[in-house]
């Protein structure tokens, strides 16, 4: 029974709105319902439904920018703010069943006393009691809905607790009149107000707990997942080496838990991944080392051919063969990470002027279409000997490649070489240079080692090469070195 309703004695009821309904049965008239709302046009109704369908999907925006850990805070907290929304209402409604019952029933033996007193004395006491109950004849204040049911024969009773003045009444036919009594629920409504709060208290403690359990126990989930996160940027950057090694609980069991299952499956991914690259690097390094002793005899062999357009075509051959053995050597001592430099300190421009005037560029001196120019002198702590091989590779690459003239210059800490060719290609510029593959048709044959061999020596001195395409046509390519 919600506040508002008249009970009768017989267990019928009846609502306030039925009477009013009633009363405007009467000289109302009604809009007849075609389906179409006037004046709206079929664009603003594919439009309002456009923006019902993407309703949701701007409710759940802002939470699409949070983390893992809050989203999971967020939801848990939401989850039990809707639980204890649910549950607060029960707890009001049956407590508030409770007082009414109780109110009703309190209301209706006191109207039981009041008409035993009215048939004794012909009198009703209208002073009232010290609670503040009052009963009367035809009380002015009693309400419409339940004179109706006494004038009809039926007692009852009307409970009030949203009025100012929250209080129950109880009714009953005295003759042609109606014999009423009204018990003040102002004690009661402060009751329910006061127990309201503490249920809005306990509700929000529960859901504050709930966040910031949620919170905590998604915290770990979130610390797992990116410590798995930053071990696969580690192998994905080349440390083979590095694990997750995520604990296993006791009596473990695959699929019961997630983070487990990862941190297994990137492991198992590492270590299969690191066998193969070890086996492809041991084959590489055996193959170069195996081919060196026939290669050092056919080189000997082919030194002793008489002389003739043939020798010179087998001795260039033997001669590309054994540079291509050694480049296999060294890939396969860089991939091992078994190189360490000589460092020490030297002026970079006086430096590299040594390396292109001596002609040290596998060849390609100044006279033979590689212009030298530095600017602003500066100490770097290098490796001399690979550096001339850094640079080496990248002049050889320009020239052989590429489109004189090749430009090499000095600016402070940095060494640029730069060609004017057709410049890099896309693919080579995203990826990164790949083993045997020399990139676009158009720049000619190749190995594809040199910039491999470039990048691997810059990497063991400290250096970075950073390659690129001019706005006007050419590859360039940087060679950033530590200052001292």
């Amino acid at each position: 029974m919600t506040p508002g309703q008249v009970q009768g004695m017989d267990g019928r009821t009846r609502d306030k709105s039925r009477a009013a309904d009633t009363g405007r049965a009467a000289g109302t008239s009604r809009v007849p319902c075609t389906g179409r709302v006037p004046g709206t046009s079929r664009a603003a109704a594919r439009s309002r439904a456009r923006w019902l369908a993407r309703a949701p999907r701007r409710v759940l925006a802002p939470l699409n920018t949070l983390g893992l850990r809050w989203k999971i805070a967020a939801l848990l907290a939401a989850g039990c703010a809707v639980v204890a929304v649910a549950i607060g209402l029960l707890i009001h409604q049956a407590r508030l069943d409770q007082v009414g019952a109780s109110a009703r029933s309190g209301a209706t033996a006191q109207l039981v006393r009041v008409r035993q007193l009215y048939e004794l004395t012909g009198q009703v006491d209208q002073d009232g009691t010290r609670d503040g109950t009052r009963a009367a004849l035809d009380a002015p204040g009693l309400p419409e809905p339940l004179r109706a049911a006494a004038l009809a024969g039926r007692r009852g009773t009307y409970l009030d607790m949203e009025s100012g003045d929250p209080a129950v009444w109880a009714a009953r036919p005295v003759g042609d009149r109606v014999l009423s009594v009204r018990l003040p629920l102002r004690e009661q409504a402060d009751e329910m107000a006061e127990f309201d709060r503490q249920l809005l208290v306990s509700g929000a403690v529960v859901v504050a707990l709930a966040a910031l359990g949620g919170a905590a126990l998604a915290s770990r989930l979130s610390r797992d997942l990116r410590a798995a996160a930053a071990i696969a940027r580690r192998i994905s950057q080349g440390d083979l080496d590095a694990r997750i090694g995520h604990p296993l609980p006791p009596g473990f069991r695959h699929g019961r838990n997630e983070v487990a299952d990862l941190a297994t499956a990137v492991d198992t991914m590492a270590a299969t991944l690191q066998r193969r690259l070890e086996a492809e690097q041991r084959f590489t390094a055996d193959v170069a080392h195996e081919l060196r002793t026939p290669l050092t005899g056919l080189h000997t062999a082919a030194e002793l051919l008489p002389p003739s357009r043939p020798t010179e075509l087998v001795r260039d051959r033997v001669c590309a063969l054994r540079a291509l053995t050694e480049d296999l050597l060294e890939v396969a001592r860089l991939d091992a990470d078994v190189e360490r430099p000589d460092l020490d300190v030297h002026p970079l421009g006086a430096l590299v002027e040594g390396m292109a005037q001596r002609g040290l560029f596998a060849g390609q001196s100044t006279d033979r279409g590689v212009r030298f120019a530095s600017t602003g002198e500066r100490l770097v702590r290098t490796d001399a000997r690979r550096l001339e091989r850094i640079l080496a590779n990248l002049v050889g690459n320009a020239r052989r490649h590429g489109g004189d003239p090749v430009d090499l210059s000095v600016d402070g800490a940095v060494v640029t070489v730069r060609d004017h060719g057709p410049g890099f290609p896309e693919h080579l510029l995203r990826e990164g240079p790949q083993r045997f593959e020399t990139g676009a048709r158009e720049r000619g044959q190749g190995t594809g080692l040199g910039l491999t061999i470039a990048l691997g020596q810059a990497a063991v001195v400290g250096a970075r090469v950073e390659l690129a395409n001019a706005p006007d046509g050419g590859a360039v390519a940087v060679v950033r070195l530590p200052e001292a």
